[in-house]
């Protein structure tokens, strides 16, 4: 199963949470790719729209290669087994998180100008693009749940099967409509997988945000 875009993904996932009856008071996108399809789950569950902002923590000399993630407000995770087999330097590692953490609070300023919502006693639904690791949602799942949500639903198209065991330990129910045990890369299940902007991401969110 491959979909043409972002946009249908968001529809063909937000048509199966609606038929199974996944309750929601919120839809928290994670910015930037994921934020395109929770609009379309926001609208399928009629349910409000904004953003988590979280961060991949990359290996200092491997940045692509992620050892841990941020997640608005302060939420700091490790992969502890990733970092000891990549042998990763902690003061190198500390500069990372830094410039991380900096990039963050940018976006944060940026996506929530109002302020973020407050998810306390609400039925969460968290959506990304695509699941590879699962290490950014899980940061998600992990500040939603200090959010003092009632409920917390990660959800996407894809995902690796590892990513799903992980996010199965901190989300009340992680949801995805292929879970490929052969996962290489989230791009590979769309045809058009163009990096999403800033500005897309804003003309999304409601004006308050």
């Amino acid at each position: 199963m491959t979909f043409s875009s972002r946009e249908e993904a968001g529809q063909e996932l937000g048509r199966h949470l609606a038929e199974r009856g996944v309750q929601a008071d919120i839809v928290l996108g994670l910015p930037r790719g994921g934020v395109v399809v929770a609009a379309e789950v926001a609208r399928y569950l009629g349910r409000p729209l904004d953003v988590l902002v979280v961060r991949k923590i990359g290996h200092p000399r491997h940045r692509e290669f992620a050892v841990g993630a941020l997640a608005e407000p302060g939420v700091v995770l490790l992969d502890e087994e990733a970092m000891k087999h990549s042998h990763v330097d902690r003061a190198e590692l500390d500069r990372v998180i830094a410039e991380e953490i900096a990039r963050l609070q940018s976006y944060q300023a940026r996506f929530h100008s109002a302020g973020p919502p407050d998810l306390a006693g609400k039925k969460v639904v968290i959506v990304d693009d695509g699941l590879a690791t699962g290490l950014t949602a899980e940061a998600a799942a992990v500040s939603v749940r200090e959010q003092n949500a009632s409920f917390v639903t990660v959800a996407a198209p894809v995902a690796s099967t590892s990513a799903m065991d992980r996010l199965s330990r901190v989300a009340d129910e992680a949801i995805a409509l292929i879970v490929d045990p052969d996962f290489m890369a989230v791009g590979q299940y769309y045809y058009t997988f163009p990096q999403t902007t800033d500005a897309q991401v804003l003309a999304l969110l409601p004006a308050h945000v």
